[in-house]
């Protein structure tokens, strides 16, 4: 029988939620519910070696189902939510397995040793929240802490209404991708209740779970106790559900006065900027770099290198930070997204170059490998759900830069039922919102009107040539502009990319601000001399 140990997770702050077996390369956490390989600093720091005695789900299923008199739990609730029991030599309840599901199927069995350490049965990666199996009907859904605490609500609305209505648990404080899964599912109930611990810890992790989720759905419970089971247990069922009935709606917004005032000025002034790529630089000369919590917009006429600009930015981002950046390229499928940033790693055309698939799978793992660059999978619509929270997926998963290539397209196929100017302004409206709401570097690509010099013809945009209503240039923080001659006589003009900045609310600088230049051959840009401009 393999041997299983417990050690501190590489990835989280936990101090023994790593689990992995004998045989085992990777581990998993679960409280963070991440994978780590397994290495000889990973072995050196395994605090207990103990040979736990491992069961097949089937077995567990097998076993008995009992109440805990102790919780305050009975075997009715304990059985709805399918928990078994073992036992030790003398007759004493030993172990808890509480079920979790994948697909509505048990895949995996957490057991309680008690009083409490904890052995994971089965396969525990991209589980659902505990209790999700058997959440039928009900307009309210409450989320604690732990499997006891979730027990300890259920007894309380069964006491009550002798039904059961939605009570889930998370499988440690730290869950926030699990949150993330389901929050499409979580979000269809008028009312999710945080009923977490009262600790610091358990408020943290509440206040984490009301941003995931959405401030508009939440409630927040306030106990008597550190947690829903002392409640049941001291006071009661009908406290508890006092407790869940007065749950008070959360917001992120507050006034500010003061020295708090002054925290924000400090906090202003700490602000960062990370500059514009090599190929960019003369931009950094205009807007000293790209910051957090602004919108950017980037704009030129038709094939005049938005595409290229792009992604020698989110290249540099990720070459040059450990951010992660999220793409919504709505004029292109994954795939191609994915062969031109190849191409550019590798400074090779995968169209006319004769290049291995080992080779470009190198390439491949250079931008995507870490999993820092996120691509969202359109399938040539985002009517289906709002782009905004596509893009909020993004933010929560941890992007703190993300470009939306383009405006038109999202406004045509995201808004709302909303047409012209108005749904222009609504977009940019909740963009804006997103972008301080998770303090994120937001890139958008906008097309131009059509004016009387085509633009395709070198010809650089002004302002006013910003297709689409007043709000796209009134929220955009910086306005970088750009063309190129797609007729010029050489090739080398026809390469050049000129850069104009429209707009600069951090430093005010705006003008023509030098080119660069696109090598065909590579698909990079390169910073080249100053062309004439018009």
């Amino acid at each position: 029988m393999s041997r299983w140990y417990h050690a501190p997770c590489p990835k989280c702050s936990s101090s023994d939620a790593f689990s992995y077996k004998d045989e085992d390369e990777w581990g998993f956490c679960f409280s963070c519910n991440k994978n780590s390989p397994i290495n000889s600093e990973v072995t050196a720091s395994v605090y207990s070696k103990e040979k736990y005695d491992m069961h097949t789900l089937n077995e567990i299923e097998s076993y008995d189902t009992r109440g805990f008199q102790e919780r305050g739990i009975t075997k009715t609730v304990a059985a709805y939510y399918g928990v078994k029991v073992s036992y030790a030599e003398d007759g004493t309840i030993s172990s808890h397995f509480y079920p979790y599901t994948k697909d509505s199927r048990i895949v995996a069995y957490k057991e309680r040793k008690l009083p409490k350490k904890f052995v994971i049965h089965g396969e525990f990666k991209d589980v659902q929240f505990f209790g999700q199996n058997v959440c039928t009907g009900g307009k309210r859904i409450v989320i604690a802490e732990g499997e006891l605490d979730a027990l300890a609500v259920a007894q309380a609305q069964y006491d009550k209404y002798q039904r059961f209505y939605p009570a889930v648990a998370i499988p440690s404080a730290s869950s926030k991708s699990l949150i993330l899964e389901q929050r499409e599912w979580l979000r269809s109930f008028d009312e999710v209740i945080l009923c977490f611990d009262m600790d610091e810890p358990g408020q943290k992790a509440a206040q984490e779970a009301a941003k995931i989720i959405g401030y508009d759905k939440v409630k927040l419970v306030t106990l008597p106790e550190k947690d829903p089971c002392d409640v049941l247990i001291k006071h009661g069922s009908s406290t508890l559900m006092s407790c869940i009935f007065d749950a008070k709606e959360m917001s992120p917004a507050g006034i500010v006065k003061g020295e708090a005032v002054w925290e924000q000025f400090k906090l202003k002034q700490s602000i960062t900027s990370l500059p514009y790529p090599e190929c960019l630089d003369s931009l950094n000369e205009k807007l000293f770099g790209m910051r957090l919590g602004e919108i950017v917009l980037f704009t030129s006429g038709t094939g005049s290198g938005k595409s290229t600009v792009i992604k020698e930015i989110v290249l540099d981002i990720l070459e040059n930070t450990k951010d992660m950046v999220g793409m919504v390229s709505l004029e292109e499928s994954v795939g191609d997204t994915a062969e031109k940033f190849i191409g550019m790693v590798l400074k090779k055309n995968l169209t006319t170059d004769n290049v291995s698939e080992e080779e470009q799978y190198e390439g491949f793992k250079t931008v995507f490998g870490d999993e820092r660059l996120v691509l969202l999978d359109h399938q040539g619509s985002v009517s289906d759900e709002s782009l905004v929270d596509k893009m909020e997926r993004l933010a929560l998963m941890g992007c703190k830069y993300i470009i939306l290539d383009h405006i038109t397209i999202a406004v045509s196929e995201g808004s709302k039922g909303k047409t012209g100017n108005e749904a222009v302004d609504s977009l940019m409206s909740d963009l804006l919102k997103l972008c301080k709401k998770h303090n994120i570097w937001l890139g958008v690509v906008s097309h131009l009107r059509k004016g009387e010099k085509p633009f395709e013809e070198g010809h650089l945009p002004s302002i006013d040539d910003i297709k689409g209503s007043g709000s796209i240039k009134q929220i955009s923080f910086d306005i970088i502009a750009f063309s190129r001659n797609m007729i010029a006589e050489t090739e080398q003009l026809r390469n050049t990319i000129k850069l104009r900045v429209l707009k600069s609310r951090f430093t005010g600088k705006t003008g023509d601000c030098g080119s660069t230049s696109y090598d065909s051959k590579t698909g990079r840009l390169k910073k080249t001399s100053l062309v004439d401009f018009d």
